[in-house]
């Protein structure tokens, strides 16, 4: 028998070593599979190599496995701790749901529940008649339709009313989002025909007035959520096009994209423009975001009036874009948050972020900057003020005075790699790099004792 026939019936079966209690939670976050293939393909590196100086142990295993797959394999959807200081942010998740939230809703997947079922009459049911009650409640609306994200809230709302007919609106408001999304191109999938008006910078009432012809089923307005155009410029208001909209008789619909149910101005935030007072002024179609100011899970939401809205409950392609039960649960539970808003910040996460006390931020940094101290002594470690921004479109030109932790290296490389080192702990953490520096927002670091076991790991 040769030494390498030797050596190879000193490996365990991966059988053995997958049932091992050393893989339980890496089977558990990366799954079986895909554990089986990394240790198969640690098996053959192995028979090729001198197995006399090799750790076999488990935990050996175990590292090697954990190092093949971060290399090979998408880890899934793994919770982070955001400290970039973008609350919203699009990449890690848009708005966090609070826990006790969440629970109340996990019945709807958990258990049979009434989604579709009437229990007044006995019979089938609208899986949105509650939805649409509490938006009708909260926004002034005659009716509201859900989907399930804005794009397609903006889509079938366009499909359905201009379909193969004109809408017209200003170039100026002609959006593009994350991820190269464009409303142009939005308008073009939705079989309607895009008249621009006025320039990038100003349009009057008496363009929009101009493009008016037979064909033209809609006026489209567009907030700048995402986006804002200063010096220069001018743009027509939502009371001028309701009463042109009035005149011309064609409905006026007002893609708000955020959205939020309250005034920001609690926080701190400049004023945002609610739903409420749009359609109090006239307008026929306001649609907005679930994820964003709103607080609660994705989802694409419609109010106003009610022949227009069951005019798009009514398209064959409704079906399509609908949420479903948990996602419709997550929304009723957010809604109901709003009819108390004394009690707002206990149930929306993104209330209670933004109502985080200065000395709270501080304490985080405090004890975070200790522990980076004791880690990183090459690394120059400070607390500093810095800024927060809400994130995903809303409010771009506004900040939130925050609290951050800074790392300094007189070598910009080992900040790099310090910041991908940071990625790679469990859970990860999610910084951003400024003027040549590692800056930590302590909004983010919530739960306080986690992230600083976190911390603790580096070496």
């Amino acid at each position: 028998m040769t030494n390498q026939t030797k050596d190879t019936q000193r490996l365990s079966s991966i059988d053995e070593i997958v049932r091992a209690p050393e893989f339980t939670t890496l089977i558990s976050e990366w799954g079986r599979l895909s554990v089986t293939e990394a240790l198969r393909t640690i098996q053959q590196e192995l028979r090729s190599e001198d197995l006399e100086s090799k750790d076999l142990s488990l935990t050996s295993y175990r590292d090697r496995a954990i190092a093949w797959l971060r290399s090979h394999r998408e880890y899934g959807y793994q919770r982070v701790f955001n400290l970039t200081g973008v609350l919203i942010h699009t990449n890690l998740g848009r708005a966090m749901l609070d826990p006790d939230l969440v629970q109340r809703s996990v019945l709807a997947s958990t258990h049979p529940t009434t989604l579709e079922y009437d229990l007044k009459r006995g019979k089938r049911g609208d899986r949105e008649a509650v939805i649409r009650e509490r938006l009708c409640h909260l926004t002034g609306a005659e009716s509201a339709v859900v989907v399930n994200n804005n794009a397609a809230a903006v889509w079938i709302t366009l499909n359905t009313l201009a379909y193969h007919k004109e809408v017209i609106v200003s170039r100026g408001e002609l959006i593009e989002i994350g991820g190269s999304f464009r409303l142009p191109e939005l308008m073009l999938r939705s079989e309607t025909k895009l008249v621009e008006v006025g320039t990038t910078n100003r349009t009057w009432l008496k363009d929009y007035e101009n493009a008016i012809t037979p064909e033209a089923a809609l006026l489209l307005k567009v907030h700048p959520s995402n986006y804002s155009i200063q010096g220069f410029a001018h743009s027509v208001s939502e009371s001028e096009l309701i009463n042109l909209a009035r005149r011309e008789d064609i409905p006026l619909m007002l893609d708000l994209g955020s959205g939020a149910l309250t005034d920001l101005k609690r926080f701190g935030l400049p004023e945002e423009p609610q739903p409420k007072h749009f359609i109090d002024l006239g307008v026929d179609l306001i649609t907005f975001s679930g994820d964003k100011l709103l607080g609660g899970p994705q989802a694409g939401i419609i109010v106003g009036q009610k022949q227009l809205c069951e005019q798009i409950n009514s398209n064959p392609l409704k079906r399509a874009l609908r949420m479903d039960k948990l996602s419709l649960a997550l929304l009723n539970e957010t809604l109901k948050a709003y009819e108390d808003p004394e009690n707002l910040q206990k149930s929306v996460r993104l209330m209670q972020e933004l109502n985080i006390a200065p000395r709270q931020l501080k304490h985080r940094a405090k004890h975070v900057s200790a522990i980076l101290t004791e880690k990183l002594p090459d690394f120059e470690v400070q607390i500093e003020p810095a800024d927060s921004q809400l994130g995903s479109g809303a409010q771009p030109t506004t900040s939130v005075p925050t609290i951050a932790v800074t790392i300094a290296h007189e070598k910009q490389s080992r900040i790099i790699d310090l910041e991908q080192t940071f990625r790679e702990l469990n859970p990860p953490v999610i910084g951003r790099i400024s003027k040549e520096r590692l800056v930590l927002d302590m909004r983010g670091a919530d739960p306080l004792d986690e992230l600083l076991s976190t911390l603790s790991s580096l070496t």
